[in-house]
C-alpha cells in the first residue's frame, strides 16, 4: 500500500497519476486529504481516499494505517505552522507502523540559507529522531515558481525579481512528481538514500526573459528590483504575507548562489533529460 499526502494538490496529484501509469493497482494506492470530495475522481478510479486534516493530527494515523510506502508531501503556509504540521506527520506516521516514509524536502536541506529550508531541516531532524526508514526526496526550485505568472509578464514585457545574475538549479513540477513515484513503485531498497534532485542546466531571471521573449516573439526584460520593491510588486498582486516574505528572500539568496547547485540524480532516476528552461517556458505560454 502507497499513501499519498495532499493529493488533491499539483505535486501530490502528479505522484497519483504517474503512479497509476507506473502499473500500481489503483487499489493500492490511498490519498490523505483534507477535503475527501476533491478526490473523487480518484475513488472513481478505484483509489483509496482517507480524510487528513494537517490541523488534526487525531486524523492522520488513521489515514496512514497499512501504509508501507508514505510520500509525505510538504505543506504550504507560514514556516511555523508548517513546522508542527510536519512534526504532526511524522509522530503518526511512527504510530501508524509505516514501512517507508519519502519526504519531499529541499535542495542542500542541511546547508541551504534560504529561509525555508528551516522547515525541511526540522522535518529531517523529526523523521530521523523517529527511527521511521526514510528516503529524502531533496527537491530543487520549481521552475513553476517562476513560469507560473509568465503569461503575464509576457503581456507587461517585463519581468521582475530580486535575484540578480544569480542562477537556479529548477526542475518542473511534473518530473520531481514523477521521480518520486519512480522511487516509491520501484523494488530497490530505499531506506537511508538522498537524492537531490536539480535540472540539468542552471538559469538566471535574464536567462528567463530571453526565453520568453524567443518564444513568444514579444521583447520581454528582466529588471532586478531591491528586495522591499519586490514585497511591494507581490503584495500588490495579491500574493499572501508570507508567501512574498518566502519569495524576496529565495530570490536574493539565488543572487548569492543559493540554488545554483546542479546534480544527476533527478535525470539519473527519471531515465531521461530533465525538461529544459524552453521547454518549460513553452507549457507556461501554451496555457
Amino acid at each position: 500500500m502507497i499513501v499519498v499526502t495532499g493529493a488533491t494538490g499539483q505535486f501530490g496529484r502528479h505522484s497519483v497519476e504517474n503512479l497509476i501509469k507506473m502499473g500500481v493497482p489503483a487499489e493500492r494506492i490511498a490519498v490523505a486529504v483534507r477535503s475527501p470530495e476533491k478526490a473523487a475522481d480518484l475513488a472513481g478510479r478505484g483509489v483509496q481516499v482517507r480524510q487528513a486534516d494537517y490541523d488534526r493530527p487525531d486524523t492522520l494515523a488513521a489515514a496512514f494505517t497499512g501504509a508501507d510506502k508514505l510520500l509525505f508531501v510538504s505543506t504550504t503556509g507560514p514556516d511555523d505552522l508548517r513546522i508542527i504540521q510536519h512534526r504532526a506527520v511524522v509522530d503518526a506516521a511512527k504510530a501508524a507502523g509505516v514501512g517507508l516514509v519519502a519526504y519531499t524536502s529541499i535542495a542542500d536541506a542541511d546547508t541551504n540559507p534560504i529561509n525555508v529550508a528551516r522547515v525541511h531541516r526540522d522535518t529531517e531532524q523529526a523523521l530521523a529522531a523517529s527511527g521511521l526508514p526514510t528516503v529524502l526526496l531533496r527537491n530543487g526550485w520549481y521552475t513553476e515558481n517562476y513560469t507560473a505568472a509568465l503569461a503575464g509578464a509576457v503581456e507587461r514585457g517585463a519581468i521582475v525579481g530580486s535575484a540578480g545574475q544569480g542562477r537556479i538549479a529548477s526542475a518542473t513540477r511534473a518530473d520531481l512528481a514523477e521521480a518520486a513515484a519512480i522511487v516509491l513503485a520501484g523494488q530497490q531498497p530505499q531506506s537511508g538514500k538522498v537524492y537531490v534532485l536539480t535540472g540539468e542546466v542552471a538559469w538566471s531571471l535574464p536567462d528567463l526573459a530571453a526565453e520568453a521573449a524567443a518564444v513568444s516573439g514579444k521583447p520581454v526584460t528582466y529588471t532586478d528590483l531591491p528586495a522591499e520593491r519586490y514585497a511591494h510588486v507581490l503584495t500588490g498582486a495579491g500574493l499572501p504575507g508570507f508567501l512574498v516574505e518566502l519569495l524576496v528572500d529565495a530570490d536574493v539568496k539565488v543572487s548569492q548562489g543559493a540554488l545554483q547547485t546542479v546534480t544527476s540524480d533527478l535525470a539519473a532516476l527519471l531515465g531521461r533529460p530533465t525538461t529544459t528552461l524552453r521547454e518549460a517556458v513553452i507549457a507556461a505560454l501554451r496555457h
